[in-house]
């Protein structure tokens, strides 16, 4: 019964709440982006959601859009900017999610939702992770976040998913307001201490061959 009604119906008046609480926030830092960003804002990136279908994750854009001399794109920590590290190690630049969250996209809790080039790389039990609706936070976010490697980072999600109920949403909450306090376990630029999930399971693939 939590999942099939209250957990949404928690969900979309949570999200209500807490966006007109941020609404002042929400408009500063808007704005501020609006001028350091060159008018853009906002991140949106397309990942798969329940069932695997794609949606729209909305974020606040805390990286340029800078290159090389091919036309390239710069990494991820050559374009993170001064202001988008202090709006990563805050967790702001996931405010805008609680928008995904009122249109059903997204839950408070949930497996996070990876990238789709990610999607042929998941074993067969992994794809259970996107048998519910994917997350702001989870599980693997407090149990390590982005120090987490791939293998445990997925566990977790899974866990999360065969034993979903209300005790465990509450206390994923309560432990990811600590650690947005805390500023724990966050790692600004996420590749420099991991590979992608590609990448990793490709290169695994090419040892075993």
């Amino acid at each position: 019964m939590y999942l099939l009604f209250f957990k949404r119906l928690f969900d979309f008046m949570a999200a209500l709440f807490l966006f007109i609480l941020f609404i002042p926030l929400f408009i500063i830092v808007t704005i501020s982006l609006f001028f350091l960003n060159d008018q853009k804002p906002f991140f949106t990136q397309s990942r798969p959601g329940k069932n695997e279908k794609i949606f729209k994750i909305l974020k606040f854009k805390t990286m340029n859009d800078k290159t090389d001399s091919q036309g390239n794109l710069l990494s991820d920590g050559e374009r993170l900017t001064g202001v988008g590290k202090v709006i990563r190690k805050t967790s702001i630049d996931e405010l805008p999610q609680l928008i995904n969250v009122l249109k059903g996209d997204m839950s408070f809790i949930g497996p996070r939702p990876l990238l789709t080039r990610y999607l042929p790389f998941y074993t067969e039990q992994e794809k259970l992770r996107h048998s519910v609706r994917p997350g702001i936070t989870g599980l693997a976010q407090v149990s390590g976040r982005n120090l987490l490697g791939w293998d445990k980072r997925l566990e977790k999600d899974i866990y999360y998913v065969q034993n979903l109920n209300f005790l465990l949403d509450i206390s994923i909450f309560i432990r990811t307001i600590r650690k947005v306090i805390k500023s724990e376990d966050i790692a600004v630029d996420a590749q420099t201490i991991m590979l992608p999930l590609d990448e990793e399971r490709s290169l695994k693939e090419q040892r075993h061959n």
